[in-house]
């Protein structure tokens, strides 16, 4: 299998080269026009990259969400949901990477197999990052009014984020 990995790829790219030769497409003009578009994308979507990165890190810089979730502690021991994994599953929708290092310092503190660590594996995987999608993608295609795609994405987060916990609670 170590081996079926480390050929997959140039095999690929050998298959894509013989099948422009096959096709009778000039291969390094297409490449470079490729590599053209590719770029155009990257200057079109890059000032909506750095937005939400900006307001990612105002957003977890000022405290906001512990603040908010103290609110609601009894209620989340009241239905046996750690307060913990709030963070993530509230930061889930906007950013994958701010999840993802929520996750990391769940797993330090609890470990992976501990039951909040398996609820933020399947939370991770139950979820999407709908508010980043929607800026990035929609706005590097020019799409300016979303219409049902922010509130259709959230509720299915929301859904993603419900059955995670029953699913996690049920098996684990």
């Amino acid at each position: 299998m170590n081996i079926l990995s480390k050929i997959v790829i140039p095999l690929f790219v050998i298959f894509v080269i013989f099948y422009g030769f096959y096709k009778k497409v000039n291969i390094y003009d297409a490449f470079l026009e490729g590599a053209k578009e590719g770029l155009i994308i990257t200057f079109n979507i890059f000032p909506s990259i750095i937005a939400m990165v900006f307001a990612i890190n105002i957003f977890l810089d000022s405290n906001f969400v512990p603040e908010v979730l103290g609110l609601f502690k009894n209620f989340f021991n009241l239905v046996h949901i750690p307060l913990e994994i709030m963070p993530m599953a509230l930061l889930r929708p906007i950013s994958g990477t701010a999840s993802l290092a929520i996750m990391n310092d769940i797993f330090i503190t609890s470990g992976p197999d501990s039951y909040i660590g398996r609820l933020a594996s399947v939370l991770q995987g139950c979820t999407d990052t709908t508010i980043y999608v929607l800026a990035l993608y929609f706005s590097s295609i020019g799409i300016k009014k979303t219409r049902y795609a922010l509130p259709v994405g959230l509720f299915a987060d929301l859904i993603g984020i419900t059955v995670a916990f029953l699913i996690t609670s049920l098996l684990f």
